[in-house]
């Protein structure tokens, strides 16, 4: 499952014509390579692309063609920026999520309309692990990595909370395929996935390692595992020291003395926003904050 970053905001300051011809050229370039690894493009999503390898007709190594489908379609992206950026467009990012397992397969619908297509709970796991992927990323499952072997280089396990799962999911971040030369550019500077969001906070300031008394309130309009983005009512410099408090209300935490320090300040429409880097977290509360933003990002968009 393959899905587009950055289209949405690129769309808004294009005329409806060079927008579609935008997304036309990216899924055209998609499709073709998806074809030629085996895949069988299933269907768009938006601006999505589900393709699914060893349905209908059966593929050995089916695991291997995916993930090297997946390669080659980010190292795509470079040929495709390089194309918008002569027309005087911003570069566009994805991100894909990869499954393996058993599927319902089979042609769904009536003589007004039908279609082939898989579906099933291995089917669905393959977009949530889409949705943790960060730009430019390639995410596998276990099940993925299990009949890949040797033949993907990838990092080390990372276990993230699904919807509808009681057990946390494992995936890989896909680094390259060695035997093929192969090697999937590093696009994102983050390290967690960012969700946006509107929730009220507290902090007070840190100064000579004393917490001042005055308590200050913000609002969180983005977080990750590792910081937020906050509108503040007061300019805040960089290197300002913090304490904060906030509520998490999916999973009904209360979070208190999150340690963080501002890394960039800036205006922007009037408002005043601070990046915050959280620096000390006890482990309860870094589990709730992961746990938080893996269902939300799961039903919300991400940045």
């Amino acid at each position: 499952m393959t899905d587009l970053r950055g289209f949405t905001a690129m769309a808004d300051s294009l005329a409806r014509r060079e927008m579609l011809a935008v997304l036309n050229r990216y899924l055209a370039l998609m499709c073709e390579i998806a074809v030629a690894n085996g895949g069988n493009v299933d269907k768009f999503l938006g601006d999505a692309v589900m393709v699914v390898f060893g349905a209908p007709r059966r593929l050995a190594h089916h695991a291997r063609h995916a993930v090297t489908c997946a390669a080659q379609m980010q190292l795509a992206m470079n040929d495709l920026n390089r194309a918008n950026s002569k027309r005087g467009l911003p570069p566009l990012y994805m991100g894909i999520g990869i499954n393996s397992g058993r599927v319902f397969a089979g042609t769904l619908g009536s003589e007004v309309h039908a279609e082939y297509t898989v579906i099933g709970d291995d089917v669905n796991l393959a977009s949530r692990i889409e949705s943790f992927s960060l730009r430019g990323q390639v995410l596998i499952s276990e099940a993925t990595y299990a009949r890949c072997g040797r033949f993907v280089a990838a990092g080390g396990p990372m276990d993230v909370r699904v919807k509808g799962k009681s057990k946390p999911l494992r995936v890989r971040d896909v680094r390259g395929i060695p035997s093929l030369g192969l090697e999937v550019p590093a696009r994102s500077k983050r390290k967690s996935p960012r969700v946006e969001g509107k929730i009220p906070f507290t902090y007070q300031k840190i100064v000579d390692n004393i917490v001042l008394p005055k308590v200050h309130k913000g609002t969180i309009r983005d977080i990750g595992y590792g910081g937020l983005l906050a509108e503040v009512r007061h300019g805040l410099k960089e290197h300002t020291d913090m304490v904060l408090q906030f509520d998490l209300p999916l999973i009904g935490r209360h979070e208190r003395e999150i340690y963080g320090m501002v890394r960039h300040s800036r205006h922007h429409r009037g408002r005043r926003l601070a990046g915050i880097e959280f620096t000390s977290v006890r482990t309860r509360a870094e589990q709730d904050i992961r746990y938080f933003v893996q269902m939300l990002i799961q039903g919300s968009p991400k940045k």
